[in-house]
Formats: structure tokens, sequence, C-alpha cells
């Protein structure tokens, strides 16, 4: 039997290959296929089942091209109805894979379809769970995600399912089991999540909130509850191609990597709708761009970034990379469903300033920089793109949180005729904000190379921290 987990970082995400005797089950696969079918040519194995945990609302996973490219069967449990050939199993259902064994668990909470898979070694002892989206290390999934999608499941129905499939299914388990789920840290699916990817089910008892045996259900109703944001925007959207189907991902990669030329490339933006998307570096960014193309950095958290401020997955995309870099960038925006890039500027940026087009460019400068500007005009404003969460923890004393996250609704605290100073942790997500607002018309916006991280280094601020509330005990 082999087991292997297949992670993703900038989705933070757990894919799973199994194999025994020649069989192999994929769990939760991503969009792009190659990887699984390498390794099973390496093998000499076959792909059997596709095992799917739930509509994933993060990424688009790759269920379907797996399965015509191998002849595997689709697999969800109990509810799932997808608009294509699927096996629903049963709560309950034993797969047979090679000489070990797959049990069906329906896990509803985060989604009513959510289902985990125990896996029983050649000896009939459960050794592994793979527990999609019910169960993290550290935390549980969210359950405020599918009535975005059917509104009538409310994300308290949901969490009181979450609760009995937590307390009647996974925590009857053996305290032995390795826990094995579809994300960690950084993920958008949940809140407290550890940045360890696998654990044993008696370790996740003693430290996560979720499983505390303390936890009536309206106190667990309320724990799970308890500080939610809204989920990225595309969320639904990419809930609705993994139900409904999509196009092939070799289609989607040979369209978008056409090649333009500056001439061409400039045509396109003129007569399109498209949206040009720069995946370089900040800093490079910077220094020079097409004049109203977006900065989201190739380097950076990009795919859920992409997802949160691009609303539209059916917006046509123009590219701008790092040469050689085309591919993978067509390839991470597929993953989360945004299939409509139309081409990239042959020679990134370079080619486009040996062309003569016209530049634009933002003002960066280091914290040292804004201390001295600060020093001789105290009423300099100063932007905090960061998290509310972050900002409350610490940030500069008189800065105005405007989180990027909510960039609509901080772009309507700014006014066009100020100068403002934009900072976030470290400089990524400030030029994302710079770039978009600029490409709106505000002008007067300066970026602060290295965030909050910079300027903390510096020593030359007030800052304000987060103080827990104390208690006066008479």
């Amino acid at each position: 039997m082999k087991v292997e987990q297949i992670y993703t970082g900038c989705l933070a995400q757990g894919a799973y290959y199994i194999m025994s005797e020649g069989e192999v089950a994929i769990i939760d696969p991503l969009r792009e296929v190659d990887a699984y079918l390498q390794k099973a040519f390496v093998d000499k194995a076959q792909i059997k089942y596709v095992l799917e945990t739930h509509f994933h609302a993060d990424f688009v996973s790759g269920h379907l091209d797996l399965a015509k490219k191998t002849g595997a069967t689709i697999v969800y449990g109990p509810t799932a109805a997808p608009a294509f050939d699927f096996y629903s199993a049963k709560d309950g259902e034993i797969l047979a894979l090679g000489k070990v064994k797959i049990k069906v668990i329906h896990t509803p909470g985060h989604t009513m379809e959510s289902t985990c898979y125990l896996l029983m070694d050649e000896s009939g002892k459960e050794v592994a769970l793979f527990s999609g989206d019910t169960l993290f290390i550290g935390d549980v999934g969210r359950p405020d995600l599918a009535q975005k999608v059917k509104a009538e499941l409310t994300q308290e129905i949901l969490a009181a399912h979450l609760y009995d499939s937590l307390r009647n299914k996974i925590m009857p388990l053996s305290d032995d089991i390795v826990i094995y789920p579809a994300h960690g840290a950084g993920s958008a699916c949940g809140k407290k999540m550890s940045k360890e990817t696998q654990d044993t089910l008696g370790h996740q008892k003693e430290t996560n909130y979720a499983l505390d045996p303390i936890l009536d259900k309206e106190a667990f109703i309320a724990a799970v509850l308890d500080g939610l944001v809204a989920p990225p925007g595309y969320f639904p959207l990419n809930v609705m191609m993994n139900i409904q189907g999509y196009e092939s991902i070799d289609d989607v990669l040979e369209r978008g990597q056409h090649e333009f030329s500056a001439d061409a490339f400039e045509t396109a933006a003129n007569e399109t709708n498209a949206l040009i998307l720069d995946t370089r570096s900040a800093q490079d960014f910077a220094k020079g761009f097409i004049p109203n193309s977006i900065n989201i950095g190739i380097d950076g958290n990009f795919a859920p970034w992409v997802g949160a401020m691009i609303p539209d997955i059916k917006q046509e995309i123009l590219l701008v990379t790092e040469e050689g870099r085309e591919a993978e960038v067509v390839t991470r925006l597929a993953r989360v469903g945004y299939d409509y890039t139309i081409g990239y500027l042959k020679g990134g940026f370079d080619a486009w300033k040996q062309a003569g087009k016209e530049i634009d460019h933002i003002q960066s400068i280091t914290a040292l920089e804004l201390a001295a500007q600060q020093e001789k005009d105290s009423t300099s404003l100063v932007l905090d793109v960061r998290k509310a969460s972050e900002y409350k923890s610490e940030h500069i004393k008189e800065a105005i949180n405007a989180p990027l996250d909510f960039i609509n609704d901080s772009m309507a605290m700014i006014d066009k005729d100020k100068t403002y100073f934009v900072q976030c942790a470290g400089g990524y997500r400030s030029m994302i904000f710079i770039s978009i607002l600029k490409a709106r018309g505000f002008d007067h916006l300066i970026d602060v190379k290295g965030g909050f991280i910079a300027i903390k280094e510096s020593g030359k601020f007030s800052i304000t921290e987060y103080k827990m509330p104390t208690t006066l005990l008479l």
C-alpha cells in the first residue's frame, strides 16, 4: 500500500494518491492532472477511482479530465447530484482498492454532500481518514459556504449537522488514525488551521477547539461561527463549475498561451474588455508597467487574491509575465476557474518598452523615507491594507485600516486629491491595492516597500498594539 499527500502551497490544498496492487484512488485532485497520470505510469498502475470529498469552492477539481483520460469512476457521497456521470456512494459503503478497502463516511456540515474516506490496510486495520473540509488540523470546515449556493442552508443549520458528523462519525474512531485534510493554513475554507498537513485523531481531540467534548451543540455552533469573514466572491462560481462541469484544461492552456507582439497586445487590449494582469514582483511592477494593468504577483498568494480581486471568472485576461512562466500563470488561473486568458505579451514587459509604448509607474519608498516624511508632515496619511485582524493586532499609530479584502469599501474612504502612503505586511498586497486604484484614477498613492515588517524593523514609528482586556478580581 502506498499513500502520498500531494500538497499545493499556493492553495494550501492537499490531494491524495493511494495505491494497492496496481490500483489507484485519487482524492480531491487539482485541475491539472498530468502529475497523477505520471505517478500511475511509474507505478504501472491503473487509476480506478476519483474520490471527491465535496463540491469544492476554492478550486476547480480535476475529476472530469482525470476520469476522461483514465476511465476512472468519479465517486461522491450521498446527496451529491452533479451534472455528469458519477457513482453515488452510500454511507458506510466499502470500496475495494487492490488489497485495501476504503469506507465511505457521510459527514454533512461543511456542505451537505461532504464525505470522508476511511482507509483500511491489508489486515483490515483502520489507518487513515481523508477528511476533506470536514476536519482540518486545528479547525473544522466553515459551515457558511453552501448557503451561497442554496440560501435555505443557513450557517446555523450546517453547523448543527457538522457537530453531529464530528461527534457521531469521526470522534468515535481510533485515536491512532492519521487525519489527512483537504487544506492547511492559508486556505479560506477555515479560520484556525495549522501549518501541519496531517496529525493523529487523538492529538486533534486534545488540541482542536472544535473537538472539545465539553462543547454542547449550541456552544459548538457559536464557536465555529465566531470570527468568520466573508468568503472570496469566486467561491460559489467554483462550486457551480465543479457541479456542472467545465472545459478541459488542455483547451484552456492552449488558448491562454497565445502569444501577442507588443502591437498585437495593444490592439487586443483596446478592442476587447480584457483585463491586463501583470504577475511580476511588486517592485518590478512599480518601476514600470502597462497603463491600467493590475499587479498580482505569481510568487505570492496568487490564486486566492485573483479570486478576491477579479469578481467575474469569465473575465477575459491578457497576461504580462516573466518570460517562461506563461504556462504556469495560465494553469494557476485555471485552478480557480479563470479560464478566459486570451494570451500573453511575448517577451514580457521588456518587449513593451522596446516597442516604445506608453509606460506608467508607481512611487515606492522605504520605511525610513516614510519616517522622514512624517517628521516633516505629521498629518501624512498612512493606509494599512492588511486584514482587520492584523491591523487590530498592531499598527502604526494613526494609520487608517483600508483592507484589500474589501477594496470597494476601502476605496470609498479615499480622497482622490490627497496623498496616501500604502502599506501591508510585506509589500505584496499594497501593490495590488495601488495598482487597482490607479487604474480607477487614484494617482496619489505611494507604496511602502517591505510593509509593516520593514516599518517595525526601522524602529522609527509609534506602534499601537492590541492588549488583552484584564478583569479586576475583587
